[in-house]
């Protein structure tokens, strides 16, 4: 049971979203902009990132919401999602993305975790000023997104099929324009 009283039947985000729009409207604009925008880094990178910040901090319902997105626009499995949670740098996926992963990781500890020297062997991977701004950004958003869902106490669907059924619609609706109540 939540913390606060939030509207019934509407999981994880949704429900404390539903409870103060007010405050969805710009967290919302926020993640259209750091998971939905064009450039050189793909949304499915981008949903990746988010999942993986969201396994470190052990929120169930970020993870598994961002995953499912994740493996819709990676035409992946959930395995391959769960590999990349439990040790990104033996799964099959670029370098790059993976000394991405790596700075987040270190956002995700603390600002001040991140190194030069992950910066440089991004940059030595091929990734641009807007990718490694992006990650930072996308990790340290995700901190707070996860932070706000767990820390009022809400609810999450334990069968995590639900979220990879969910993945394809919320990809096309993204995140400015959703109903919360479906």
């Amino acid at each position: 049971m939540a913390h606060i009283n939030l509207p019934e039947g509407l999981p994880g985000i949704r429900g404390p979203m539903a409870f103060r729009p007010e405050t969805a409207k710009p967290l919302n604009e926020l993640a259209e902009a750091l998971l939905r925008s064009e450039n050189s880094l793909s949304r499915g990178d981008r949903e990746l990132i988010a999942t993986y910040v969201s396994s470190l901090n052990d929120c169930f319902f970020c993870q598994n919401a961002h995953g499912g997105i994740a493996q819709h626009y990676l035409q992946c499995d959930m395995p391959f999602i769960d590999a990349v949670k439990k040790d990104f740098q033996v799964t099959p996926i670029s370098e790059k993305l993976k000394s991405l992963l790596a700075i987040a990781s270190s956002v995700q500890k603390g600002g001040k975790h991140v190194k030069e020297e992950q910066i440089k062997k991004a940059k030595s991977l091929g990734a641009t000023d807007v990718e490694i701004h992006d990650t930072v950004l996308i990790a340290a958003a995700f901190c707070m997104f996860n932070r706000y869902v767990d820390g009022l106490g809400t609810w999450a669907p334990q069968d995590r099929q639900v979220y990879v059924e969910r993945g394809p619609r919320r990809a096309e609706e993204g995140y400015i324009n959703f109903d919360l109540y479906k």
